[in-house]
């Protein structure tokens, strides 16, 4: 997953709370400051007793995940956290700060969006990219204009598998990711907006006055709370797309393109994604019936969740243990309710299975004055959601079908490989776009970054254009993770089409998790480490200039830190 890695959002509010870092400020002798709360309940505690500890303590409820235990409270108690702290119904509280607020009557003023997001953490790396039997079907991938720039395909040999399985209408994959855009013509066909949801609301600045999502007024509906079918980030459309994408002679074919699309917005227009949307998402994920998410993300602020880490405050380390125990229940609610969970390993490019400096954290200001610091991460700690228990996190890999220079990686941590692109990839390790991986494009967002000129055609070689008649569509090459984990959701979602039985609680098909996540596994095609295992990875630069690095893989090719089981394989997942 990380970053991006995504997820889910909550209902429009006015003020846009999030759960974030650390000790709430005290409020002066005598004052009636309201500040917010997340509290955990202790699994198998009533809601009615959780709600009367908090009550006793100064506080009421301001919102509440019932199926997992988590509350947003609001409290003009400065002791308010210590005096819950024992409650017998209670497991853990910590400040949700306020870091900017929405404004309730936001009007457009300007046609053009904000420019591409700042804070998610794949970010960089995305950018970067910019830069058998005879068929059963009537149309095969290989009919789609743009099917020769991906490679990306051709690897898993999901063109193959499309002569035997393309997914099943029935089968439905949430976006945990910054929105899609359900109105794009190479996605609209597979978009279900009744079902799709927004979980989170745009917070235009933090506590320091820093911008983050930009002013409402400047988004395209002028508000911050975007339609359950807008992506005004363009990262949640790039994964929509990769994942099913229909095979309609426009443009490029997803990796299940005749599988359901269930927009789940939990990430910012800035690609930041906090725990209340993600565990709201997961949960309704659980509830509605999806089959499969893809969670190309972190939840911020916490790059890594410490539970007691020494560099971290007595305050911060309960916060980040709350952000463990709560994640895992909402990974485990979705688990049981048939979720099978797909996350991006990160774009770090360190072993998550060794000590690491993080000097990201806490990536947002939740009261003036914060800022990021160094911190030394043993192995213990976990970035979430893709180190929680029951999601598969996927590395990724370039043209060649080595690991990305970008990508994280670590033995036990990786679970398998799919490709995400590697601008890098190339003879002379030189800058190539192409080697990135396509996918849709929002129009909107082509035309506020200035991409496309006034007859609508591409200005920058990261933007492609395809037209069927009048209808015209576009699309951008972006490298990370968080491109990697939807293909091997898209695989997913060909297993369960292929395997999974009708669904007769909510309809439509289902597959336990446990089984997809074994037959992905078991079908990937084994990749053993380099020889010798120390890779070192060479960048000549646009610049000029030239970077290398080393990372050491670890394990054989039976399972290792840089392909985990190995690389996703879409033929075999079908049993061909």
């Amino acid at each position: 997953m990380n970053r991006l890695t995504v997820v889910a959002a909550t209902a429009a509010m006015v003020a846009a709370t999030l759960a974030v870092p650390a000790q709430a400020a005290p409020a002066a002798a005598g004052s009636a400051t309201q500040t917010e709360y997340v509290v955990l309940y202790k699994e198998g505690t009533s809601a009615a007793d959780a709600q009367k500890a908090i009550e006793a303590a100064g506080g009421s409820v301001v919102k509440v995940n019932a199926e997992v235990g988590v509350a947003t409270v609001s409290s003009t108690n400065a002791g308010f956290a210590k005096a819950l702290a024992g409650a017998a119904a209670i497991e853990g509280v910590a400040p949700n700060r306020v870091i900017g607020s929405a404004p309730d009557d936001a009007k457009a003023s300007a046609a053009a969006r904000k420019g591409p997001s700042r804070a998610a953490r794949n970010r960089g790396v995305e950018r970067e990219g910019r830069g058998g039997k005879g068929p059963k079907w009537g149309r095969n991938v290989k009919d789609e204009p743009l099917a020769d720039l991906q490679w990306d395909m051709k690897q898993i040999h999901a063109d193959e598998a499309h002569r035997y399985e393309q997914g099943d209408k029935r089968v439905l994959v949430g976006i945990l990711d910054t929105g899609v855009d359900g109105s794009h013509p190479d996605i609209a066909p597979n978009f279900d907006r009744r079902l799709s949801r927004n979980f989170t609301v745009d917070v235009p600045a933090d506590a320091n006055g820093t911008e983050i999502d930009g002013p409402c007024e400047d988004d395209p509906d002028g508000s911050c709370t975007d339609p359950n079918d807008v992506d005004e980030d363009g990262h949640g459309t790039h994964v929509a797309s990769s994942i099913a994408s229909p095979i309609n002679k426009l443009g490029i074919s997803g990796v299940a393109p005749k599988v359901t699309i269930v927009n789940l917005r939990a990430g910012q227009d800035s690609g930041y994604f906090f725990l209340q949307p993600t565990i709201d998402a997961l949960t309704y994920a659980g509830d509605v019936g999806v089959d499969v998410v893809n969670m190309s993300y972190y939840i911020d602020p916490w790059l890594f969740n410490c539970a007691d880490n020494p560099a971290d405050t007595p305050e911060e380390q309960a916060q980040q243990r709350l952000y463990i125990a709560a994640t895992q229940r909402a990974i485990n609610y979705a688990h049981a309710h048939g979720v099978t969970l797909v996350g991006a390993a990160g774009n770090e490019a360190i072993d998550y299975t060794k000590t690491n400096v993080d000097a990201t954290s806490p990536d947002y200001a939740t009261f003036p004055g914060q800022a990021a610091r160094t911190r030394t991460i043993p192995a213990s700690c976990v970035s979430l959601p893709a180190e929680a228990e029951h999601v598969i996190s996927v590395s990724s890999t370039g043209i060649s079908k080595r690991k990305a220079y970008y990508s994280s990686y670590g033995n036990g941590y990786i679970d398998v490989a799919s490709p995400g692109g590697d601008v890098y990839d190339t003879p002379g390790n030189t800058r190539d776009v192409s080697k990135a991986t396509l996918s849709a494009y929002p129009k909107a967002l082509a035309v506020a970054n200035g991409e496309i000129d006034a007859n609508g055609d591409p200005t920058v070689d990261y933007v492609v254009k395809d037209c069927k008649g009048s209808t015209c569509a576009y699309y951008q090459y972006l490298q990370g993770t968080s491109m990697a984990s939807p293909r091997a959701a898209g695989v997913a979602a060909l297993i369960v089409s292929r395997y999974g039985q009708h669904d007769r609680f909510r309809g439509g098909l289902t597959l336990n998790p446990d089984k997809v996540e074994a037959i992905l596994k078991g079908t990937a095609t084994r990749t053993a480490c380099p020889n010798p295992p120390a890779y070192t990875y060479t960048r000549n630069l646009p610049s000029g200039s030239t970077v290398t690095a080393t990372h050491v893989c670890e394990g054989t090719a039976a399972g290792n830190g840089f392909y985990g089981k190995g690389i996703v394989d879409a033929l075999h997942a079908v049993g061909h």
